[in-house]
């Protein structure tokens, strides 16, 4: 007996079969499938902007109240957890996972829409949703903290959290500050050896405030008649009245050495630094930083 050839050939597994077979696999043991998204809670522009705004309410609008209820109080947490560990793994891992969480409800709550689109379709929203998230709403949300109130600085393999609305005004003699600092250049390469400074920040305590007079010995220096053992490369003699609205900050500066700067073009330009503006004045560090004592260098 002749049996035709069936026309009809299966498709190939694609490569990515697994990963449903084993979803399948995980739903049948855990009874998941009898788990279906409530038919009654339609997609509103108001629910869309409410999980935009807020991480894991998504769950709560498309109507798990339980599970919502949790996801909320996770990411409150993860919100948490970034803030206190701000500057540390930790708290970077915390706002990834914290977006993740976010972008994930956002797509749940459109999961309607997406019934009947094909695996492509669902994977390029999720990347849409995920960087749309991510730039528009996370990366402006961390720039405002940290320009704004909170500021994290590495100093000897450790962080600072520098206040950023302090003002100018209050500062004291002695008082920890960070400043912007401006790109310089002094010397000659070929005569006595270039200094280049890069633009940055500076970091220090105020030694001497407005009207101060220090004054350079060989092994001390002193302020207001005042001394103190002399920093790396302060000069040996003279002295300076600290202008109006000035501060005397000696800078802290990693050098690195390419030629033959003379000592003396290196004190010259580490003393044309000290003077900071109260313009350049950025935040002050807090003492502490919720339980942690802030060890400043």
């Amino acid at each position: 007996m002749n049996q035709d050839t069936s026309p009809y050939y299966p498709r190939r597994a694609r490569w990515y079969s697994p990963i449903f077979y084993f979803g399948f696999a995980t739903r049948q043991r855990f009874a998941l499938e009898q788990i279906c998204l409530p038919e009654k809670i339609k997609i509103t522009l108001g629910g869309i902007i409410l999980s935009c705004l807020i991480p894991g309410l998504a769950f709560y609008i498309r109507g798990f109240r339980l599970w919502g209820r949790i996801v909320l109080l996770a990411c409150a947490f993860l919100f948490l957890a970034f803030i206190v560990w701000l500057g540390y793994p930790v708290g970077n891992y915390a706002f990834g996972l914290m977006l993740s969480i976010h972008a994930s409800g956002l797509v749940y709550y459109c999961s309607p829409m997406l019934q009947n689109k094909d695996f492509w379709h669902r994977i390029l929203l999720t990347i849409a949703v995920l960087l749309g998230l991510g730039l528009f709403f996370y990366v402006p949300m961390r720039s405002i903290i940290q320009n704004h109130w909170a500021l994290p600085l590495l100093r000897n393999g450790h962080v600072v959290i520098v206040g950023k609305f302090a003002s100018a005004g209050s500062i004291k003699r002695g008082d920890w500050v960070m400043y912007s600092l401006p790109g310089h250049i002094a010397g000659h390469a070929h005569e006595e050896g270039g200094i280049w400074v890069r633009e940055g920040y500076g970091w220090g305590p105020v030694l001497a405030m407005p009207g101060d007079r220090v004054t350079f010995a060989a092994n001390a220096f002193a302020v207001n008649g005042v001394e103190q053992p002399l920093l790396p490369h302060m000069p040996h003699g003279g002295d300076l009245i600290v202008p109006e609205n000035k501060w005397f900050i000696w800078p802290k500066l990693g050098i690195s050495g390419h030629g033959n700067a003379s000592e003396t073009v290196i004190s010259g330009t580490m003393l044309q630094l000290a003077t900071v503006s109260q313009d350049q004045f950025v935040g002050r560090p807090f003492k502490r930083w919720f339980w942690r004592k802030q060890i400043l260098p």
